[in-house]
């Protein structure tokens, strides 16, 4: 990416993709004024700036960009010497004051649950000035220009100390761009620097796999390599099914169906996961509650001698005020500094309460020495005594979301992702080899620790009102690039039942092999015993494809349309799918494999559509083929199309010439 420094030292970075005008230090989210810029080195190879300014006082802000010629990308670091120790330090980074040739942006969500997509700034012209706006994304974006073809990845490396967000004003064109790391008050007095990780910036040619090289980038620098495991992670979860029924009795009840069935057909699952509704309040994880009379561990063993991995589900930073934990241990929760009382994440004072007595929710403080080695133990427990092997942690955004202007934690210093990363660091550390599945999860943070992370909400039963197909068509999309990279992507429990559910037949088979497609966790919570003969089969099309992920070849190509928000309000707009059509393509693994090209149409109007192969990333000629892998005859193709009524969708299967 070419550099311009302008005479007035004004920075500017530009190529065929963007341009990146007027590039200016933020400290706490304002802008440097009267800045005083000084060129301490002007390379063809690595430029240096440093910048000082009454705010700073005898601070110093610097700027580095290094070219990495042989891989065509620029790598960007800044940082702060001797900031003001009478002044707070939350954040710095630099703001980009206009982004040439932008036609739409990856907003990059940080958690499973928060959602990401492309944002089309042109699509927001008629926003009120109020309207919430798809703004902050968080570790990267990825810019796709108006003219021209190709992306612009703009991504850091590590993400194990900081949290980074990359905030976009699409009130104002071209639009700005914000960087920021968040420092969180961290304890800088022997430090020589406040500094930031590495930005990197690069262009390429393809969209998913740009990003594809960032996670690889990512997977390099992380302090851990991540653990994507030789294995896919496949099996049974109760929750999907029984929800917070679960008992005993029930429990086996569906193993011993699953594990006939399992044997019966062959099918290779490997899990058998107890979720949440066997503790009696969130914190109370030692506790177990009156329907499970013989404790987790005598259940556990006879899951393992069925033959499967035994797993339970855990809130690891989730604490109820009516748990004993809270009632014996006040002290052991995250503070808020507005309240002056406990930092309540969640609430629910209506009926539904999880089938627990808790009203609110609040955050376990494990920079408490005691609250920190409550949860050791707890990990150790469940580990070594109760024999544990899978672990699914949900709400794991807990302590992760709140800087120090929020949150008043019990020892200070550290960020609020150094926090959540030394807490994740003990529980990889007391669960040893055993599966870890993070959901409700911050997306990059857990890299090098956990197996698979969850990419979307929670599976539902319809297809309007349950926020599970919305976000698994929009979210799975925009984040299955670091799929067998950074870990095993959870697109959440399959549904294959013909009944309790409001979706049609088309739809459930759909929603499967969409979710099938992407190669990830595989796991279902239904009565294997109750599916017809074509679910089975269609459920032992899913476990297969587990071995490898596939490609959305057409990712950001298309207009991006603005629709209710996930659940379902109409007064306030949230950026939906793009195309309504999605197209995901499996490509063969050797000569004689099949490929498959999948089209689901997740609009409300029926569609047709035509795609030469070459357009998929199929390169060269194919043929169809059945589902036992034998030619059609006469069915040499070079593109596809296809019509598809609302909600329907077309497996497509080929071989390569």
């Amino acid at each position: 990416m070419k550099r311009i420094l302008a005479p007035d030292y004004d920075l500017i970075l530009e190529n065929e993709v963007a341009v990146l005008r007027h590039v200016r230090p933020v400290v706490n989210g304002r802008l440097l004024t009267q800045p005083h810029v000084e060129v301490i080195q002007n390379m063809p190879a690595r430029l240096e700036l440093r910048y000082t300014a009454p705010a700073l006082q005898d601070g110093r802000f610097g700027l580095e960009l290094v070219e990495e010629n042989e891989r065509d990308r620029l790598w960007l670091r800044y940082w702060l010497e001797d900031f003001p120790k009478d002044q707070t330090l939350d954040s710095f980074g630099l703001q980009i004051a206009a982004v040439d040739n932008l036609r739409a942006y990856l907003r990059q969500g940080y958690t499973s649950w928060d959602g990401s997509y492309y944002v089309q700034p042109d699509a927001m012209i008629d926003f009120g000035a109020d309207e919430p706006r798809p703004a902050t994304g968080y570790a990267m974006t990825q810019i796709l220009p108006r003219n021209g073809r190709g992306c612009l990845i703009i991504g850091f490396d590590r993400h194990d100390r900081y949290q980074q967000t990359f905030a976009f004003d699409t009130r104002q064109q071209p639009c700005s761009l914000m960087v920021q790391t968040w420092w969180d008050r961290k304890d800088y007095g022997a430090m020589p620097r406040c500094e930031s990780e590495r930005l990197v910036i690069f262009t390429h040619e393809q969209v998913e796999e740009g990003l594809r090289e960032w996670a690889r980038i990512v997977a390099a620098a992380a302090p851990i390599p991540p653990r994507v495991p030789g294995e896919p992670l496949t099996g049974w979860c109760s929750w999907y099914n029984l929800y917070a029924s679960i008992t005993e009795e029930n429990i086996q009840e569906y193993l011993q169906d699953a594990a006939n069935v399992i044997r019966h057909e062959k099918l290779p699952m490997r899990i058998f996961q107890i979720d949440d509704g066997f503790t009696p309040e969130m914190g109370d994880w030692l506790e177990v509650k009156p329907q499970f009379p013989r404790g987790m561990k005598p259940l556990l063993d006879d899951i393992r001698s069925s033959g499967l991995i035994p797993g339970l589900w855990m809130a690891p930073f989730m604490v109820g005020n009516r748990s004993r934990l809270y009632q014996e241990h006040p002290e052991w929760v995250v503070q808020d500094r507005v309240t002056g009382g406990p930092l309540v994440q969640m609430r629910f004072y209506g009926e539904f309460r999880w089938h627990k007595r808790s009203e609110e929710y609040y955050i376990l403080d494990t920079t408490h020495p005691a609250a920190f080695a409550y949860l050791r133990q707890v990990f150790r427990t469940w580990r070594r005594e109760w024999r544990c092997q899978y672990f699914k942690t949900d709400f794991m955004h807990f302590g992760s979301e709140h800087g120090p202007d929020r949150a008043h934690w019990h020892t200070p210093g550290m960020t609020r992702i150094e926090i959540w990363r030394h807490t994740a660091e003990m529980i990889r550390e007391e669960i040893g080899d055993a599966f870890w599945l993070g959901c409700g999860c911050p997306l990059w943070v857990p890299v090098g620790l956990v197996d698979g992370v969850r990419i979307g909400r929670d599976a539902g039963v319809s297809w309007q009102n349950g926020a599970s197909v919305k976000s698994l068509v929009r979210d799975l999309a925009a984040r299955n690039f670091a799929n067998n990279i950074l870990w095993q992507s959870d697109p959440d429990c399959v549904l294959l039942r013909d009944r309790f559910h409001y979706l049609t037949e088309d739809e459930v088979r759909a929603l499967a092999l969409y979710a099938g497609m992407s190669g990830g966790v595989m796991m279902t919570s239904d009565k294997l015993s109750e599916l017809s003969d074509e679910r089975l089969r269609l459920w032992r099309l899913l476990l297969y494809w587990t071995h490898s992920g596939c490609d959305f070849p057409l990712l950001g190509q298309t207009e991006i349309v603005y629709e209710r928000n996930l659940e379902g309000r109409e007064n306030r707009r949230q950026p939906g799918v793009m195309d309504p059509v999605a197209v995901q393509v499996r490509q063969p693994r050797n000569g004689d494999d099949t490929g498959v090209i999948f089209l689901f149409n997740t609009g409300e109007e029926p569609v047709h559509r035509s795609y030469d192969l070459a357009q998929l990333g199929i390169l060269g000629p194919a043929y169809l083929v059945d589902e036992q892998g034998v030619p059609v005859e006469n069915s040499k193709i070079e593109s596809i199309s296809t019509t598809l009524q609302a909600h329907n969708s077309e497996l497509i299967r080929f071989k390569k010439i």
